[in-house]
């Protein structure tokens, strides 16, 4: 039962996977984006075999170019979750010639209560569906951080209905008109290359000391204590347990990514009471004047890390508060209570193509509220 949530790619290897099977009319990557051809009177898709499954899960991307309307008076490109009945789906619709974006949930190709809002290329830069067993909601963010929800609705049936028989669609259309593309990027992720990541020595649990070392060049050499030697170096501080510090080296293929070279990604687990509010800071300690200005910051709970597809579990993203040099994750008691399994979790943070991952560990549940 492959959720959506775990549909991963930013399109970089110049190559449609596997996962995007039923692509069609010219449907290619490039340029580090998946290019969806808007011909005259043709469809064409970026598409996903129909083996997948939207209940409870959250998929996301960057609607990095959208076709111009030239003389056309129907030019449309759409970020859609099917199902095996024509006509059934449920997603966001760019329409050029209205310069309106559309949130809509269709049955035989129409809702007559669709949410249309004027298009903002920069507000709207990033387009979010959920789906929580109870409603569908529709995102959009400036930086695929910040999410800003535009429509919530009750699950239509056929979600649960099509576990393991629903498709992502992304596709585009023109009736007229200049011939050009709609580019998707980012699905599921924010990283345009290599995410990086390495281990730190857990100790008491007590005091927590973990540095990440941002390097300002991949060429950077190694010394013997595993430190990068460059500058500057960041000291994620917070009050849980761990101590340690190590580095890895860059992907020096991985052109997208502008500056860092290297990070000491601690171990942290996270240990939540079901039913109780969580809050916990991490605080850069060691930089004087230091500040997660520019920096958007993610985390989320797996069942296993993404690498293995594990579940997602929970979302911290709007649970996480960026302030000065702290970053605070503070998860209120009535989302605690809906967590039922121990996972995994990481903590990183985004600057356009860069990703560092501060923290990664257990993600324990006391189960108070389920005894």
């Amino acid at each position: 039962m492959p959720s959506l949530s775990d549909l991963v790619d930013n399109f970089n290897d110049s190559e449609i996977g596997p996962e995007w099977g039923n692509s069609y009319e010219g449907a290619h990557e490039a340029g580090g984006e998946a290019r969806v051809p808007c011909k005259v009177g043709l469809y064409a898709g970026y598409q996903t075999g129909r083996a997948w499954t939207f209940a409870g899960a959250t998929v996301y991307l960057k609607l990095a170019k959208v076709p111009a309307a030239s003389t056309g008076t129907n030019v449309t490109c759409d970020f859609l979750i099917i199902c095996a009945t024509p006509g059934t789906n449920l997603g966001f619709e760019y329409n050029a010639v209205t310069g309106m974006l559309r949130m809509m949930s269709n049955v035989d190709y129409w809702d007559p209560a669709a949410v249309e809002i004027p298009y903002d290329p920069v507000a709207h830069l990033w387009l979010r569906l959920r789906e929580d067993g109870t409603n569908v909601y529709w995102d959009t963010s400036p930086d695929g951080t910040t999410w800003t929800n535009r429509r919530t609705l009750a699950s239509p049936a056929w979600i649960a209905a099509s576990i393991d028989d629903t498709a992502l669609d992304l596709w585009a259309y023109r009736d007229a008109g200049v011939e050009d593309y709609a580019a998707y990027d980012n699905v599921n992720t924010l990283a345009d290359g290599a995410v990086h990541d390495a281990n730190a020595a857990l100790t008491a649990e007590t005091a927590m000391t973990v540095s990440a070392v941002v390097a300002a060049h991949a060429t950077a050499a190694l010394t013997a204590d595993t430190v990068l030697v460059a500058s500057p170096t960041l000291a994620a501080h917070a009050a849980a347990s761990l101590a340690g510090q190590a580095a890895l080296a860059a992907d020096a293929a991985s052109s997208e990514i502008p500056e860092v070279a290297g990070l000491a990604a601690g171990h942290l687990d996270l240990h939540l009471e079901q039913g109780a509010t969580f809050v916990q800071n991490y605080r850069v300690a060691d930089v004087s004047g230091f500040t997660w200005d520019g920096w958007s910051v993610r985390a989320q709970i797996r069942s296993a890390p993404a690498s293995e597809h594990g579940d997602l579990l929970l979302d911290l993203g709007d649970y996480l508060t960026v302030i000065g040099d702290t970053i605070r994750l503070a998860i209120p008691a009535s989302v605690t209570e809906t967590l039922t399994r121990n996972g995994v979790w990481d903590l990183e943070v985004v600057k356009a193509g860069t990703v560092v991952r501060l923290l990664q560990g257990r993600a324990v549940v006391s189960l108070e509220v389920t005894r």
